[in-house]
């Protein structure tokens, strides 16, 4: 069982922002809140944030499979190395790899 990301967001929008709700962008996308990459987007571009908030916030970051899928694909499909990945998403090699490691048969299946 997930949070509902969506009536989160629109719960806190409506308290605190209410004039965010009416901007027709925000609002398409709380409608595609399905996986923690648009979480991640929404979130960013709702609240902004100083360099200690955002470095305390990337300590507590999860990731969803399907999330952690399309890093690697796309690391993947572009011949991309794992240092390179971590700098890009601010995401250290060692969860990188050990992603590669968990969804290794994934990967191979999407071949």
């Amino acid at each position: 069982m997930k949070p509902n990301y969506n009536r989160i967001y629109q719960d806190l929008l409506q308290k605190q922002y209410p004039e965010k709700l009416e901007c027709p962008k925000i609002r398409e996308q709380l409608d595609k809140l399905d996986s923690t990459e648009e979480i991640l987007k929404l979130n960013e571009k709702l609240f902004k944030q100083s360099k200690e908030t955002s470095k305390t916030n990337q300590q507590l970051k999860t990731y969803d499979k399907k999330t952690m899928m399309k890093f690697l694909n796309y690391q993947k499909k572009h011949d991309l190395s794992t240092s390179f990945m971590s700098r890009k998403y601010n995401i250290s090699r060692t969860t990188f790899s050990k992603w590669k490691k968990i969804l290794e048969e994934e990967l191979q299946n999407n071949s």
